[in-house]
């Protein structure tokens, strides 16, 4: 008898956690591998953050908390997105949660129905078409390239909207791809969507103060598309607490209303003290913080100088987030060293096991000439890792 549901079936496992998983029982059987499979910083939460936990602890923030979130960390994050964003919402249009992950999966379960389309611009994140499956709703896939910047225009937009459409979901700056939609790009989609009220804009800016060029522009900004958006951002990118599980949405109103129905039949409210920690680093001001962002600044201008001497790829300089998202198909079709490459999850495999260094397939991203490295690690593995790829490839170039 099979006792898994249907729903549990149609779901992937992420890929970028099978490629972490598989780089680390590598590194345990004593094979020297550099892995920069994981999103995830690789600096210290900073002191102030840590103190201001403590402080929680010690004033006895060990009981339940609203389910959207502590009323003075909904203000801080209102206090946030007017500052850096030049957004206007009130603490109750914000519902704080565990991880941005969780915020993403509230709205699509407040708003999807089985057989909602969900348009997804590729490259995406990873988990987005699985938490769409998960919700009951079919993805559709707006693809680009390395040659588009890895950006969708307003008539690729326009053209994939249908009857079915009830949301369009990407991140800006953007995982995998590093890109970002400039203010005018985005303008341009919201005056597409503005045309199709029904529409829900889900807008990912976690990576949002890592910005190599200037500040990020938030679609929400647009007053046609205002009341159509849910942004959703959170603390493990900016402030390394990744494992603080801290994220949230603002949204019109009703949707507000309806994240914190749906987590309150699931978690309830996130976790207490990183809470009380995450009003303060709300409330510091983000030049405090901004010493991570040089330094994966110039681990970037590293690594695109070594990775632009690499035989068969093909790369655009990132300008945000911690990625390089090369174009590998160069080498699809190929047979390297009896391995067959019939997309970029074989290549990240043979590169995993013929020089040491994990990375990601595109094929999970909906891009599967790509590969995805992070390059969230010391300068000396990411000198490293380039060296042996080059070195590798060389011998089929």
């Amino acid at each position: 008898m099979d006792k898994l549901s249907d729903r549990v079936k149609r779901l992937g496992y992420s890929q970028t956690f099978v490629m972490s998983n598989k780089a680390r029982e590598m590194k345990a059987n004593g094979i020297d591998v550099i892995s920069l499979t994981l999103g995830e910083p690789d600096f210290d939460v900073p002191d102030n953050i840590k103190q201001a936990a403590f402080d929680a602890i010690n004033q006895n923030y060990s009981h339940y908390s609203p389910v959207p979130g502590f009323l003075e960390l909904r203000e801080a994050i209102a206090y946030k997105l007017k500052r850096d964003n030049q957004l206007v919402y009130k603490p109750t249009q914000i519902c704080v949660s565990n991880g941005a992950k969780q915020a993403i999966l509230n709205v699509l379960a407040a708003i999807i129905n089985d057989g909602d389309e969900v348009l997804l611009p590729a490259p995406y994140w990873v988990s987005y078409d699985e938490m769409v499956k998960m919700m009951g709703g079919s993805s559709v896939m707006l693809p680009t390239s390395y040659v588009t910047d890895f950006k969708i225009t307003a008539e690729q937009l326009e053209e994939a909207i249908t009857d079915k459409t009830k949301a369009i979901l990407f991140s800006s700056p953007c995982n995998p791809s590093g890109g970002y939609y400039t203010y005018d790009e985005l303008k341009s989609l919201a005056k597409v969507i503005a045309k199709y009220p029904k529409i829900t804009v889900i807008s990912d800016e976690i990576y949002e103060f890592i910005n190599y060029e200037t500040k990020t522009t938030s679609i929400a900004q647009f007053p046609e598309v205002y009341e159509q958006t849910a942004v959703i951002n959170g603390m493990s990118k900016a402030y390394a607490m990744t494992g603080w599980r801290i994220g949230y949405s603002a949204c019109p109103e009703w949707l507000a209303k309806a994240c914190e129905k749906v987590q309150g039949q699931m978690t309830s409210g996130a976790n207490t003290m990183a809470q009380r920690a995450s009003i303060t680093a709300l409330q510091t001001d983000p030049s405090e913080y901004k010493y991570m962002i040089d330094a994966f600044k110039k681990r970037r201008d590293l690594v695109y100088e070594l990775i632009k001497e690499i035989p068969g790829f093909k790369v655009l300089l990132p300008k945000a987030a911690f990625y390089f998202f090369p174009d590998i198909s160069y080498y699809i079709g190929k047979t390297l060293n009896g391995t067959e490459i019939k997309n970029s999850d074989d290549f990240a495999m043979f590169l995993l096991e013929n020089a040491h260094v994990g990375c990601v397939g595109g094929l999970s991203f909906g891009s599967p000439e790509c590969i995805r490295f992070s390059y969230a690690a010391s300068e000396e593995d990411l000198r490293e890792a380039m060296k042996r790829i080059k070195n590798l490839l060389e011998q089929f170039s």
